[in-house]
């Protein structure tokens, strides 16, 4: 058993060595955020928030490696031939909609000049800890693009037809008619979608989608299959999300080989 368990570490050691030497992989990283704050407003949930201080530091090392931030939008643009990506592009995603994404988030984002877009379960628009509509409009004005995260976060491949059809369209009917401009893109609850899903969000004019699968994205990926890498709350600052971004090329590489 324990020649077993030696070779299948020997041989696993001898495929990560095989895919850290291939070439880097061509493509932009997705980068999954959801709190920017240093409240812990659930214990359970701590684990996806980012403190302002580290969260500045990660924009600071993206800047003195040259990424530029791009929106969902810019994306799309480039992909429809109006316009070029720049040369080290990436889009800073935050899930949910919470309140610190204006307060805390945006003017760090902002003393950078960067943008993000922001995902929001437009039926917490308005509570406790969320978003308010005034805010995701001013967040739209300095251009914040905002984005569809459903009506309720529910896994959409759980739901019946009818409702998943529901929690797509009213979201977005909803941001529309609250005054923001046309919302073009959607994050998948907890990561689930299929091919019916897709169907959706194009009858639903929707122009992207992202998911919780890391990897990179070129102007070939399915637009409504897009890689994000998820950055939690760090424990060891700047290298645990250096590896992050490594952790992007890497599922890329395997991609690249299966």
């Amino acid at each position: 058993m324990r020649i077993f368990g030696g070779a299948i570490f020997i041989l696993s050691a001898i495929i990560a060595a095989i895919i850290f030497l291939l070439p880097e992989p061509e493509g932009f990283p997705i980068l999954e955020y959801h709190q920017v704050t240093d409240e812990v407003l659930d214990p359970d949930f701590e684990v996806y928030n980012v403190p302002p201080a580290e969260f500045a530091a990660q924009l600071d090392y993206l800047q003195a490696e040259g990424y530029t931030t791009i929106t969902l939008q810019d994306f799309m643009r480039v992909v429809h031939g109006k316009g070029a990506l720049p040369d080290k592009p990436i889009i800073l995603t935050f899930d949910d909609g919470y309140a610190d994404n204006y307060k805390e988030m945006l003017p760090i984002l902002e003393a950078h000049g960067m943008t993000a877009v922001v995902y929001v379960i437009t039926n917490e628009v308005g509570k406790k800890n969320y978003l308010k509509l005034d805010e995701l409009k001013d967040m739209q004005r300095r251009g914040i693009e905002i984005g569809s995260h459903t009506a309720d976060h529910l896994p959409l491949t759980s739901l019946d037809a009818t409702t998943r059809l529901n929690q797509i369209r009213d979201s977005k009917i909803f941001l529309e008619w609250s005054g923001l401009q046309t919302i073009y893109s959607l994050s998948y609850p907890n990561g689930a979608f299929n091919g019916d899903i897709e169907k959706i969000l194009h009858e639903e004019n929707y122009l992207t989608a992202v998911t919780g699968e890391a990897g990179l994205n070129t102007l070939e990926t399915n637009p409504y299959e897009l890689y994000r890498v998820h950055i939690r709350k760090p424990r060891f600052g700047l290298t645990e999300f250096k590896f992050r971004l490594w952790k992007a090329k890497f599922f890329a590489k395997v991609r690249n080989i299966f």
